[in-house]
């Protein structure tokens, strides 16, 4: 979800900037079957209140991880698409953030409370005052607004970054000629 919303708005952003929707068809994405098998695990890892089943949280952290491994290959396959490599980053951080902290994204408490969210853990993520590597966790609240508003971290904004900026590259948006933004506005 992380990726999806902001490369939908950079879809968005792109058509006033000359971008054309059609061009995504166009766009081929490596490996894309191992990023369908990641998020397939990742829902047997947490699926939530809606499916009929709860994983041991043991097995989940191991699910979870061999997802986030898969996804690794997956960007590493199409890094030399714009906006992958921060996606990458971004990846590379939260799961170093996870390895760090025993298996959990830490989530600080005042990003919880900020959020409108009470928990000790849930799903992936775990609350912790002083978790290890503290820049690199949940630290964030995404206002209320916000679409499934939740916590974010600072890779989480990598992967947002660059999904945006990949849907304004696939889409072919340019960024206006100041020249010409200057002069209308003069004029």
């Amino acid at each position: 979800m992380v990726l999806a919303l902001p490369f939908f708005f950079g879809m968005l952003v792109a058509l006033p900037l000359g971008g054309r929707l059609r061009t995504l068809a166009g766009l081929r994405l490596r490996w894309l079957g191992l990023a369908y098998l990641a998020l397939a695990i990742q829902i047997a890892a947490f699926p939530g209140n809606s499916l009929p089943w709860h994983t041991p949280d043991s097995a989940a952290v191991a699910l979870w991880l061999a997802s986030d491994v898969l996804l690794v290959a997956v960007v590493v396959r199409n890094a030399r698409l714009p906006g992958v490599a921060l996606v990458a980053a971004g990846l590379g951080s939260n799961l170093l953030a996870v390895v760090a902290n025993r298996g959990h994204m830490p989530a600080l408490p005042r990003a919880l409370a900020a959020a409108g969210l009470h928990y000790h853990r849930s799903m992936n993520s775990e609350a912790m005052a002083h978790p290890t590597l503290p820049w690199l966790v949940d630290r964030w609240a995404a206002p209320h607004w916000v679409p499934l508003a939740n916590i974010f971290s600072v890779g989480d904004v990598a992967i947002a970054l660059g999904g945006f900026v990949l849907a304004l590259a696939v889409t072919g948006a340019r960024a206006p000629d100041p020249r010409k933004v200057l002069r209308t506005s003069r004029g």
